[in-house]
């Protein structure tokens, strides 16, 4: 109803969690899930850059966004049919504590009153994270998959800080890049370092696999 209401086809909310990484609270089936999926791996997109900035990031034609802002993120977009892109900051004054990122097919700015109405639920959804309780615990359970699920990348990261002797942020880096180079989300290569199946120590040759078990993804 929100999407119709905003006249989109899908809507994702995300709260930050620090260390460049956030956490899905709610989102539309389809496009948009994969989308925030897309984000966290690659960080790269809207979302991202709404966290750094805090203002407001419209993009009424994906197509039309130079290859080298979102270079990894822009042809899996449109390989979803995604068209248009406006994500909105939750936040209080300059503190940014999430996001509400709106997707369409086709391309096309949003109507001054829908831009208008996207503000609203924005604030609406900023008041219902300051002030919590059954509201928000509603919200979050809409979904089946709307429970936060991406604490153990921060564990992974942990590890992979230790393994390799990085910072956590480089280590958050490398989960990302060796989750893109084999088309895998960036949650389950997190999952194959806490189970050590996976290995980021640095002796030369890259990640090492445990014996037995494959991380490849397609």
């Amino acid at each position: 109803m929100c999407a119709q209401a905003l006249d989109v086809d899908g809507v994702a909310v995300s709260v930050l969690a620090g260390n460049g990484l956030s956490e899905v609270l709610w989102c539309s089936e389809g496009a948009s899930a994969r989308l925030e999926e897309l984000q966290f791996t690659l960080g790269q997109g809207p979302g991202p850059e709404v966290g750094v900035c805090c203002a407001p990031v419209v993009v009424p034609d994906l197509a039309r966004v130079p290859a080298g802002r979102w270079p990894a993120l822009l042809p899996e977009a449109a390989a979803l049919g995604i068209g248009a892109l406006f994500c909105f900051p939750l936040h209080i004054g300059s503190a940014c504590l999430g996001t509400l990122t709106l997707q369409r097919t086709a391309p096309g700015p949003l109507a001054d009153t829908t831009m208008t109405d996207a503000w609203l639920v924005a604030n609406a959804l900023t008041a219902l994270l300051v002030k919590g309780g059954p509201q928000l615990d509603a919200f979050a359970a809409a979904e089946e998959g709307a429970e936060f699920y991406r604490a153990v990348v921060h564990q992974a990261s942990g590890m992979v800080s230790v393994q390799a002797g990085v910072p956590v942020a480089q280590a958050l880096l490398r989960l990302r890049a060796h989750a893109f180079r084999h088309g895998r989300p960036v949650t389950e290569v997190a999952e194959d370092v806490v189970a050590r199946r996976l290995s980021f120590r640095d002796d030369g040759n890259g990640p090492a696999t445990a014996a037995g078990e494959g991380t490849e993804g397609p």
